[in-house]
């Protein structure tokens, strides 16, 4: 239902959950399937300082959050976008978040200036799509692998999205991506310029919670505009200076693009810091070494130099992308540069 709900009597929106409004939740590290049934039907779609706009049955309602809320959750954001939430009306359009369901997964990051502070950038995703271009920028694997890793380590689904293709008419630019394909991502190439690609996406985020994610400048706003073209979007332009995208998506944003499907505009980053990454197991975010990672002699290998290693002996014989494991290498071995 469009528009904004127009009760104004003080009802409390009912929810079929009991929520938990005075922790703060624990990271995921394994995927959950959330149960359609028992999640609130209230959901917060996007954030503009003290107010959230929260999409209810009965329409989109602007609300403020209970003092409780903020005073409980101290070491992270109190209502994030994503969220499922209880609210009370207050007026025509307003009301006040009240609870908070527990978040299944969160795509988060370290806040700025602190070190155990944790910033929701989304809550409850169900997957990650990470957007890159072939070129205008030029896209760095690296920054790819931290996106990827990050999914990997809260639990989401995770697929590439490789857009501008119309900039690479031989396809010589997008062979890059060819490692993510081996590792088992979806990737899918999309021009949001000529439309290819566009439902081939559109099927992937089909029934998800999906958080694009991406450098700026890459299309994300223009993929969206392709996809819900009644949005248009602002469109950023690619600085000659720096050949860095100009951010035009401020904030998280949750957009409906159906009654199931939901797709969250990031903010661009330019460098993902990570957070409650457990790098003694960062192995295991890579899927290409699982099959190798019961082979190795040593119980405990960090597949750096020890002899036996079966990670070493797949990158050897090609099994395992060169880059892949030197981007691994330097993360597990503390020379990454957001460690």
């Amino acid at each position: 239902m469009s528009g904004h709900a127009g009760a104004a009597d003080g009802r409390r929106l009912a929810v079929s959950v009991a929520l938990e409004p005075m922790e703060a939740d624990p990271i995921a590290q394994t995927p959950l399937e959330p149960d359609a049934n028992s999640r609130p039907p209230n959901i917060v779609i996007r954030g503009y300082g003290q107010y959230y706009d929260v999409r209810t049955p009965e329409g989109i309602v602007r609300c403020t959050v209970r003092g409780v809320l903020k005073r409980a959750r101290r070491k992270t954001d109190p209502v994030a976008v994503g969220d499922r939430v209880e609210i009370t009306l207050t007026g025509p359009g307003e009301g006040v978040i009240e609870a908070v369901a527990p978040r299944l997964r969160t795509l988060s990051r370290r806040a700025r200036g602190t070190e155990d502070v944790e910033q929701v950038i989304l809550a409850n995703p169900d997957q990650l799509v990470a957007v890159f271009a072939v070129a205008e920028p030029e896209p760095h694997p690296r920054m790819l692998d931290r996106f990827l890793i990050i999914a990997e380590a809260r639990g989401l689904g995770a697929a590439v999205c490789v857009n501008k293709i119309d900039l690479d008419p031989t396809g010589e630019l997008r062979r890059i991506f060819d490692p993510y394909r081996a590792a088992g991502y979806p990737v899918i190439e999309t021009s949001a310029t000529t439309g290819v690609g566009i439902d081939e996406l559109r099927a992937i985020l089909r029934g998800k919670v999906s958080a694009l994610s991406g450098p700026s400048g890459v299309g994300k706003s223009s993929l969206i505009n392709a996809l819900h073209p009644e949005l248009d979007l602002r469109v950023g332009e690619i600085s000659a200076v720096t050949g860095k995208g100009r951010h035009t998506t401020t904030a998280t944003t949750l957009i409906l693009l159906d009654d199931e499907t939901y797709i969250a505009d990031t903010p661009g980053i330019r460098q993902l810091g990570f957070w409650g990454i457990d790098f003694e197991h960062l192995d295991r975010y890579f899927p290409e070494f699982r099959p190798y990672l019961d082979q190795c002699y040593y119980a405990d290998c960090t597949h750096l130099t020890e002899p036996g290693c079966a990670v070493l002996a797949a990158v050897e014989a090609g099994s395992i992308d060169l880059d892949r494991y030197e981007s691994y290498r330097a993360l597990r071995a503390g020379t990454g540069d957001d460690r």
